[in-house]
């Protein structure tokens, strides 16, 4: 139902906590994709998408129903992203040069076979497509995740971020390009003529910490380099990159923001404006 959103909303300033639950749910998986892909690590992700929900919620009266429910709560969410402190990733200030030389350094020579299915292939994957978000700015990767990753169309992704269309049209171009170029050259999900296959940097991520044989932080289901590729290979060669990263699926958070947001708010009418 096309005004599901907007209908749950209105129910929720009126005081309909089932409503408010609802809203909350119906948001927190899209607004938890987008900060883990901004901010590269579930933690801060989780903290994000907390006080993300907190704002959504106390402001809901501040919103207007002149646009879509969910085009408004994108705003809220890139705003907030956009004034936190960047995360221990970001402050990296990777490249794609330093990336590149990492991959081709992680490269180890005994590997799994490239069809074993593993939770740790796809943790080394999914892990490398969020790093490689991590080598644009804020502005150009916003407009990647919005415009690439998420599809939405270019309208939409321009008021979310509050640029005109013709700006935001500029920064996916920079962005497109500059990831098209890097996974051409070096991931070989996207390119058979590129060195690196996820299974091939499982030895060398393990050996550095990177990622662990106990506990994964985004692999949901075990997957080889083999299904990853036949998955990216669906679709016409000029859009495998895309695919790549369009195909990823982190693990959903265990957090039950509903739950926590009800519980603290339990007392705080939701008709103003956050303090």
């Amino acid at each position: 139902m096309a005004n599901a959103l907007e209908d749950e909303a209105r129910l929720a300033t009126a005081g309909d906590r089932d409503a408010l639950n609802r809203l909350v749910a119906a948001l927190q998986g899209d607004l938890y994709g987008l900060s883990l892909r901004m901010l590269c690590n579930r933690e801060d992700a989780e903290d994000a998408t907390q006080e993300i929900l907190i704002r959504i919620v106390t402001r809901l009266s501040q919103f207007d129903f002149r646009s879509k429910l969910k085009t408004w709560a994108y705003r809220v969410a890139v705003n907030y992203i956009l004034d936190v402190k960047k995360s221990a990733v970001e402050r990296l200030h990777t490249t794609f040069e330093q990336l590149a030389e990492d991959i081709t350094e992680g490269l180890g020579k005994v590997a799994l076979p490239e069809a074993e299915q593993s939770l740790l292939v796809e943790e080394v994957k999914i892990g490398c497509s969020l790093g490689m978000l991590q080598c644009l700015d804020r502005d150009h990767r916003l407009a990647y995740i919005l415009g690439e990753v998420m599809e939405m169309q270019g309208p939409e992704a321009a008021e979310i971020l509050e640029i005109s269309p013709e700006l935001f049209r500029k920064r996916l171009q920079v962005a497109r390009t500059a990831m098209l170029r890097f996974m051409k050259s070096y991931c070989g999900l996207a390119s058979d003529a590129a060195p690196c296959r996820c299974n091939r940097q499982v030895p060398t991520a393990l050996s550095r910490g990177r990622i662990s044989a106990e506990a994964c932080n985004f692999a949901a289901a075990p997957s080889s380099f083999e299904q990853s590729r036949a998955m990216v290979r669906q679709v016409e060669e000029a859009r495998w990159a895309l695919q790549v990263h369009r195909t990823n699926n982190p693990r959903p958070t265990s957090v039950d923001f509903a739950r926590r947001l009800l519980e603290t708010l339990d007392t705080h009418r939701i008709s103003g404006p956050a303090a």
